[in-house]
């Protein structure tokens, strides 16, 4: 296993993590049911329809779930440790969901955590977004393992955990 370097953590901007968090959500949304990166709970379709510039980790609906999967060397990796999205209709502003711990680390050294919120649209429907997400420079090639915890006092709790290898000219 790879030591984690020192400064792993991404730094973004509000603006940018906010842009981000947008992004993250159409992509987990517009996976069909059988192909989506959220609802798998072993990896095996964490490379669905990745953009070029980074490479998104999926969160979950809760719960523990363990993953196995590749990912690229030479892009930063954004991921929710919990997150929430709603429609514009339902509320004008982002709503939060209470947090009483939230961490992740990779490769047992702590990551900084960083709350985002931004608009985005499905189709025509204006969205908002909400969250704490992780961010992590590009990593180079070898094995990783980001453990994700998260649990909101209120009986919604997750615990995910990804096994990843990081491997050249992947795509």
């Amino acid at each position: 296993m790879n030591e984690a370097p020192a400064g792993t953590t991404w730094q973004l901007t509000d603006d940018k993590g906010g842009k981000l968090a947008g992004r993250w959500w159409k992509w987990a949304l517009s996976a069909p049911k059988e192909l989506s990166p959220v609802r798998d709970t072993t990896g095996e379709h964490a490379g669905w329809k990745q953009p070029r510039d980074l490479w998104f980790l999926a969160g979950t609906y809760g719960g523990k779930v363990v993953r196995t999967c590749e990912i690229p060397a030479g892009r930063p990796l954004f991921f929710p440790v919990i997150n929430m999205q709603h429609t514009h209709s339902h509320s004008a502003t982002p709503l939060t969901i209470p947090v009483a711990e939230a961490t992740a680390h990779l490769n047992g050294v702590e990551l900084v955590l960083s709350q985002f919120s931004g608009s985005f649209r499905t189709g025509f429907t204006r969205r908002h977004a909400w969250g704490l997400w992780g961010a992590v420079e590009p990593l180079v090639p070898g094995q990783y393992v980001l453990e994700i915890k998260a649990d909101t006092g209120q009986g919604f709790w997750l615990d995910t955990t990804y096994h990843l290898t990081v491997v050249e000219n992947l795509g």
